[in-house]
């Protein structure tokens, strides 16, 4: 071959949406397109980002071979470079072709460095003789990346490209991924909804402040909250009578119970009735005054978790709530989603008035961000700040709390001042 490299630069039309936004697919058929071809594999590094596309590279002794996809559109951009003769490019083509389920593919080959055109030099690298054995190749490592992003930030958890979970529900995209730093991952429509590693930050801070603030909680809702982390920590008090569960998806319930159980662990308690159903619905339905604690633990305001986050909503959950009932609930990152953030609140306000309404922060690293807050709404006169801090520095110790004691608690209501000038501002 009168060139010291090829190089076939690919375009694959009307792929499958669903395998090229399925970056455990793509690594595995990647690699295996180039040991198909006799190449050696050298490493692979890949990249998930939310909501769909994937971008990767394999690099094998004998160059690389690299991919970036647009699912939307069922198409795949790929750059196979082959040095020397002994690995045929053409075999990774018809590879990945069948792998990705092209209904056709366009492609040029270019050879890379013509030795017509070039001369070769007396370049020789000096090595001091160690008189030991030369190294093999070491075998492959495989980077795989989990990406959630934006216009303007991303977030990217390694790992280690099994996929353990992934089912199409009615309402949206469940996952689990066994990332490496934070345990196995729920994602729902590639958002980041909790981990191993972390849950323990957003369960502890949604449940024990308002309970332990209250007092007296008989009877809870929560609405959402498929993967069980908040009625795991509700069912902590002895004092609380029922829990009830709203979840409209039950396939989040399934995942979590087979990949997350540490999570998932209270959903045979005799204490829960489980319903999977409209979360708006079953308020709508249920009679004034029912609960002493509304936990809307619900996903981002998308997909199933829209109608979660409107004035008629809240105000439904008001009239459900007993006379000195609280509602919490998840109300976004002040940085991420500074709007719906200033929304919301205002929303609250409106809703249970001006002094009933506080904001609470904790630190969760795997939310855009790491920032996270919730609301804190009382109907009656209970304040997040007069709470008995030996009960709830007992309850913490007692139960073993990763995160909540009572100093956290008082804490999480001291607010930078950016946030307290995002509260008081107004929505036009």
């Amino acid at each position: 071959m009168d060139a010291l490299g090829r190089h076939i630069l690919v375009e694959f039309y009307n792929c499958s949406p669903e395998l090229m936004n399925d970056v455990v697919h793509i690594e595995n058929s990647m690699v295996a397109a180039a040991e198909t071809a006799g190449a050696t594999v050298i490493n692979s590094t890949f990249h998930h980002f939310s909501p769909y596309g994937v971008s990767g590279v394999v690099v094998i002794q004998e160059s690389h071979l690299a991919i970036h996809t647009w699912p939307e559109y069922g198409y795949a951009a790929v750059d196979l470079f082959t040095c020397g003769d002994s690995v045929d490019p053409w075999v990774s083509y018809n590879y990945l072709k069948e792998a990705f389920e092209a209904s056709h593919g366009s492609s040029m080959e270019c050879r890379r460095g013509q030795q017509s055109l070039l001369k070769r030099t007396n370049f020789t690298v000096e090595s001091r003789d160690s008189g030991q054995p030369v190294r093999p190749i070491p075998s492959i490592t495989r980077d795989v990346w989990f990406t959630e992003r934006d216009e303007n930030i991303a977030l990217s958890l390694k790992h280690s490209g099994n996929q353990l979970y992934k089912k199409q529900s009615p309402y949206q995209k469940v996952e689990v991924f066994e990332t490496l730093a934070y345990g196995n991952m729920l994602t729902l429509d590639g958002m980041v909804m909790c981990t191993q590693k972390d849950e323990y930050v957003y369960h502890e801070m949604i449940t024990h402040v308002p309970v332990l603030s209250h007092g007296n909680v008989k009877r809870a809702l929560v609405i959402g909250g498929g993967d069980g982390g908040t009625v795991r920590e509700l069912l902590r008090h002895d004092s609380i009578e029922e829990v009830v569960l709203v979840e409209i998806d039950e396939l989040v319930i399934e995942a979590c119970k087979q990949h997350l159980p540490e999570t998932a662990s209270a959903f045979g308690h005799p204490k829960l009735k489980l319903l999977i159903e409209d979360g708006i619905k079953y308020i709508q339905d249920t009679p004034d005054g029912s609960f002493d604690l509304i936990i809307v633990d619900s996903a981002d305001p998308v997909g199933p978790g829209e109608g979660l986050f409107t004035a008629d909503f809240y105000s439904q959950v008001y009239r459900c709530l007993t006379s000195d009932g609280v509602m919490i609930t998840q109300s976004e990152s002040p940085r991420f989603n500074t709007d719906v953030f200033v929304e919301i609140f205002d929303t609250y306000k409106g809703i249970f008035g001006q002094d009933k309404v506080h904001c609470y922060l904790a630190a969760i690293p795997t939310y855009p961000t790491g920032t996270w807050s919730f609301s804190f709404c009382s109907k009656g006169n209970v304040h997040p700040k007069q709470f008995n801090q030996e009960v709830a520095a007992a309850f913490s110790r007692e139960q073993g709390l990763r995160y909540y004691n009572e100093d956290i608690h008082v804490a999480a209501f001291a607010l930078p001042n950016f946030v307290k000038d995002l509260l008081a501002s107004k929505v036009l």
